[in-house]
């Protein structure tokens, strides 16, 4: 049982049998808990318990939801009508872990994308409001204020809200690129970093902002390190930021999750995938997202105490995500022209970078006199990196004032999302780019 101290914060005791059950079977995973996620816990007394007792009753006083006189759910016929599904399946509330049957039917997907996975041990996926909120839970849960988050220097920048604004803790960041591929020697170094203890790790692939994917040997080699670094006694969380995983457009590159690895590579090393449909299936505004936990040698018992942490920590934070949207999504994976759909947008982003990517080889030479690509092969964007001599707000803004053109710039890296740019303006793009290159060179 644990110990209260003077000072201490109250830990209810559903935390306390929590804790004792990853202390029994997976005392690795309580050490990488945060103080706020030693503390959380989902309440299965109280009003949900109390709530779930009366749910058969034939008077039922318990659910914060109104009733019609008939038994159904109360709703609104403007809104009612809209919407081709039953009202149970848009007006209530779903669980705070998700619906159950479209947790499941994400993880039969997770396996099916990710076949290396097989035989390997994995939680249930828990339902966030998208990867944000994901992100921001599995802070909630495992960050505390002396820890860093060990990441390449080109990063989205939202982890500043997430992370730093969230949870106050510090960025160890490490050089993204070397030599056309990833810099892993400076990754292996920032492991080393501050001794042996705890070490969180974020990865993000394909990359935001730059659109790369790791080979399989870079793949091989970042597992390898890691591998290193625990056997050498540090305890290491893997954040796997798989917010675009599915678009890879080269050959040689992996086409699995590096959680798929990571998942069973060391009992010192907790895989955590944060996913979601929001890219992969084009629904960005649906705001659903996943949650899923993997280490070597985790009894089911600790992967469900994970599940009860995130799910109490949902509840605590927005109750749950929502029912409709789980709701349209699940209809959309269990639909026959799923696949078919999915794959005809796809093949919309691959036609873009492929006549991107001919755009900047065969305009390679001229274009380097004022902007260089880099290493990109996945995902929605490619970035450039401007010449020194070049502002990159000064670009940004030019593009927009006479260029009719908008990118982003991040301190000297313009990222360009040619996701959202049909591919007959992709040329268009580049040399209004390099005209106002140019112009401010002048």
């Amino acid at each position: 049982m644990m110990k209260l101290e003077r000072g201490e914060m109250f830990v209810n005791k559903q935390a306390i049998e929590l804790n004792n059950i990853l202390g029994r079977e997976n005392p690795n995973i309580l050490s990488l808990l945060s103080e706020k996620g030693k503390n959380i816990f989902f309440p299965k007394q109280g009003i949900l318990a109390q709530s779930a007792d009366a749910k058969t009753k034939k008077i039922n006083a318990t659910i914060g939801a109104a009733i019609e006189d008939d038994g159904s759910i109360m709703s609104l016929k403007s809104i009612a009508t809209e919407i081709n599904m039953a009202p149970e399946y848009i007006f209530p509330y779903a669980p705070s872990y998700g619906r159950a049957d479209l947790r499941k039917k994400w993880k039969d997907m997770l396996y099916d994308k990710n076949p290396s996975l097989s035989g390997t041990n994995t939680s249930v996926p828990v339902v966030t409001n998208a990867l944000t909120h994901a992100l921001s839970i599995v802070g909630y849960l495992f960050l505390n204020k002396e820890d860093k988050i060990i990441m390449p220097d080109l990063y989205w920048g939202n982890y500043n809200l997430v992370f730093k604004n969230g949870y106050d803790v510090e960025f160890n960041m490490f050089n993204t690129f070397k030599d056309g591929q990833l810099d892993l020697y400076a990754f292996e170094k920032s492991l080393e970093k501050d001794g042996i203890g705890k070490k969180v790790v974020l990865l993000n692939f394909p990359n935001n902002p730059t659109g790369y994917s790791p080979t399989y040997e870079e793949i091989d080699e970042i597992c390898d390190i890691l591998k290193t670094s625990a056997e050498k006694g540090n305890e290491i969380i893997t954040v796997v930021d798989d917010a675009y995983f599915g678009l890879v457009f080269e050959e040689g590159i992996a086409t699995e999750s590096i959680f798929a690895k990571l998942a069973k590579l060391h009992e010192n090393i907790l895989a955590i995938k944060v996913d979601g449909p929001t890219k992969e299936d084009y629904v960005w505004g649906f705001r659903i997202g996943f949650i899923t936990y993997a280490m070597k040698g985790a009894t089911k018992a600790s992967l469900k105490v994970l599940e009860e942490k995130t799910a109490g920590a949902i509840r605590g934070n927005i109750s749950n995500a929502s029912n409709l949207s789980q709701s349209l999504i699940l209809e959309a994976y269990n639909s026959d022209t799923y696949d078919d759909e999915k794959a005809q947008k796809n093949a919309i982003i691959t036609e873009r970078y492929n006549v991107l990517k001919d755009i900047l080889e065969h305009n390679k030479n001229r274009f380097s006199e004022y902007f260089t690509a880099l290493p990109y092969n996945s995902g929605y964007f490619m970035c450039v990196r401007l010449s020194e001599n070049l502002d990159g707000e000064e670009v940004r803004n030019l593009l927009l004032t006479e260029y009719d053109t908008g990118v982003i710039n991040l301190n000297g890296v313009i990222r360009v999302a040619f996701s959202a740019v049909s591919k007959d303006l992709l040329e268009e793009l580049f040399e209004n780019l390099f005209s106002a290159c140019k112009q401010l060179s002048e």
